[in-house]
């Protein structure tokens, strides 16, 4: 069951454009170039309506089919962004900014919406309408919540919402998905300890928020190993520890932040409480004050069962059963179309990047040879679900 023909006539072009976007990654809201390219094509297609500024710097096109009799709408979602990070590879469509890179595949989605923007404005062989949702700020900025706060589903009629991101060591060609929950809720947590700044060397005259620090990055291990039923998955990661500027000063304060995720909201809500309890007691103990941020940042992400099916099925038709994967276990990762599917029903999969590095990584790239494959399945979902 090969991909759309056309679709694979399209891929040389569609691969420039994806090179072209990584060469030039932009970070959360600030994507003025992504998007402005990514309007300039939709107009080069011919997509009927095209709008900008949603959600602050998000775009949407909409595509009308052959028919429009039977009033529906789905929305087909690709992020822009990139991330805060520096590409070490050295690719012809490397990063051109310092610091900023296409570490996700962000990339990869955005082109190969438009590559079913372009096959879709080419076809127009559905009956309903098709809105296309280029979205910023992925990457930690709830772009998806800014756009839903700003009107998307309203203003564009959306019923159905359906989205993709690539997933490394799962073979191109290769679909994964699953009902219900898919991805984790990703919370965030920010610490300042403050203590008794003073000289190295007198430690019985200071209060050494080091320490206290060192015993919170221990203590809030306990979280996951102590205080939740070991068959609920729940992540805690201290991934950031500033204090002291010399060697021969205790620093007044450290500050530390992390991440905690879970794939049910009752554990978020424990993990809230529970660990913001032990920072202060143990920063207590050492005699610190504790002053904690913890920021509910995406709900978990779960998909909707028939709407699962229905990407499975279509999947399917472009790849083979064989190759797509219904039960795929639950990723610790956190993603903000969770939102989008806590606005509509709809489904998220992941598509094979192949043995490629891992996301986040400063070597990772997109795989080009997807490409095929992610184009025909958003297309095809705009066939299937509005048949003419």
């Amino acid at each position: 069951m090969p991909v759309i023909n056309r679709v694979a006539e399209l891929c040389d072009e569609i691969t420039v454009w994806r090179r072209d976007f990584h060469a030039h990654p932009e970070l959360l809201y600030d994507v003025p170039r992504t998007a402005g390219r990514v309007e300039e094509l939709l107009r080069g297609f011919g997509v009927d309506e095209i709008v900008t500024g949603i959600g602050k710097s998000g775009v949407v096109g909409v595509i009308n089919g052959k028919a429009m009799t039977s009033g529906k709408v789905i929305g087909l979602r690709a992020d822009m962004d990139a991330l805060p990070m520096s590409e070490v590879a050295k690719r012809p469509h490397a990063s051109q900014t310092s610091g900023k890179m296409h570490a996700c595949g962000h990339d990869g989605h955005t082109a190969m919406l438009l590559g079913a923007a372009k096959y879709l404005c080419e076809t127009r062989n559905f009956n309903g309408a098709v809105a296309l949702v280029f979205q910023p700020a992925e990457e930690g900025g709830a772009g998806a919540k800014a756009m839903i706060d700003d009107g998307l589903m309203e203003r564009f009629g959306i019923d159905e919402i359906y989205g993709l991101h690539n997933y490394p060591g799962l073979p191109v060609g290769t679909f994964a998905t699953r009902s219900g929950t898919l991805l984790a809720a990703a919370d965030f947590i920010a610490i300042t300890i403050t203590g008794k700044g003073g000289h190295a060397a007198k430690p019985q005259s200071c209060i050494d928020p080091i320490v206290a620090g060192s015993a919170i990055v221990q203590a809030v291990q306990s979280f996951a190993s102590r205080n939740v039923d070991p068959l609920q998955p729940v992540v805690v990661s201290i991934t950031t520890f500033q204090a002291g500027t010399t060697d021969n000063v205790i620093p007044q304060k450290a500050h530390l932040s992390g991440t905690i995720r879970s794939l049910e909201r009752h554990v978020g809500d424990h993990a809230e409480s529970r660990i913001q309890e032990i920072i202060s007691k143990v920063a207590g103990a050492y005699g610190c004050t504790a002053d904690i941020t913890y920021s509910r940042e995406y709900p978990p992400t779960k998909n909707h069962v028939a709407q699962t099916a229905f990407a499975g099925k279509v999947a399917a038709e472009i790849t083979g059963e064989e190759n797509v994967i219904m039960d795929m276990a639950p990723v610790m990762g956190g993603e903000d179309f969770s939102f989008m599917l806590e606005a509509r029903p709809g489904a998220f999969v992941f598509i094979g990047n192949g043995d490629s590095a891992g996301l986040h990584n400063p070597s990772y790239d997109f795989n080009d040879e997807a490409i095929a494959y992610g184009v025909s399945y958003l297309a095809r979902l705009a066939q299937r679900y509005m048949p003419l």
